[in-house]
Parts: C-alpha cells; structure tokens; sequence
C-alpha cells in the first residue's frame, strides 16, 4: 500500500511540474527580463553588443577585438548614453605583437569613445544597438593608427 501511495505521488508532483514548465497559470507574473533590455524598455535607448552577445548599457569594460583579445577599451566613463550616440573616455589597451602576439606587450592609449548609428538587432529586433564605434587617441596612439579609428560594430 505504502508504494502505490509513493508512487501517487511522485506522480501527481511530475504532472505539477510539467504544467508549471508548459504555461504559467492565468494572472501570473512573468519572469523579470534582462537588466540591459529593462533599461531599454523604461528608456527606448540602444545598448552596445559585447563579444558574448549580451546586450550592454554603459559597460566599464567592452573588447574590441573579440577573436584575439588584443584591443580591449577599460575604465570606461560615460558622459552620454542617448538615443542617437554614446560618449566615454576611458584606456584603450592595445597589443603591440611584437615579435608576434603571443610575446607581445599592452600598452595603454586614453582615448574618447563615440557610439552611434543605432540600428535593430538582428538577433533581437525589439533591441536597438549602436553599430558602429570611433576611438579618438586623446594623446600617443599604437602604431600605424591614425587619431581617429571608426570601426563597424558586430549585429
């Protein structure tokens, strides 16, 4: 007797959980959304898509160069974060790769960040994100920079 009233019950608990996974019932709240799309959704503004595919909103931090790793931006302050730009000044920290790579160094760069050209997210429409960024080398530069570096960013 003891086992058929077991296995009731773990029954009775599978079928709750499977309806609790298939639907919420009426009247229930849904689940909180990303942080980066709530603020989106109070503000209407865009956000800047890192590496990972996560949407951003005034990140400290933000890679350059997703495949290698050898331009990262770094201590990001945002003076600006509207609905057509997004200005920054922080350290652009560049990969010399000399003699390769590898072996090379980082050295720092101050620069001004300038986001702009928001546009839909491909992967999510209700999104708008900046697509595209200019560094501007605020005192030296790497190598074979010139002052002012525009870059498309990634959909």
């Amino acid at each position: 007797m003891h086992i058929r009233a077991l296995t009731t019950t773990v029954t009775l608990c599978a079928v709750a959980a499977l309806a609790a996974a298939a639907g919420a019932p009426p009247g229930a709240r849904p689940a909180p959304a990303p942080a980066a799309q709530t603020a989106q959704q109070r503000t209407g503004l865009p956000v800047l898509v890192d590496c990972l595919w996560h949407p951003q909103v005034r990140p400290s931090e933000f890679m350059l160069a997703c495949g290698d790793g050898n331009s990262r931006l770094a201590s990001l302050r945002w003076s600006q974060w509207g609905a057509d730009s997004a200005r920054a000044e922080g350290v652009n920290w560049v990969n010399d790769c000399k003699p390769y790579c590898a072996a090379g160094r980082f050295h720092a760069y101050p620069v001004t960040v300038r986001l702009d050209h928001p546009q839909p997210w491909k992967k999510r429409p209700q999104l708008s994100h900046y697509s595209r960024i200019t560094l501007v080398y605020t005192d030296s530069r790497p190598e074979r920079f010139s002052q002012t570096q525009s870059y498309p960013l990634w959909d």
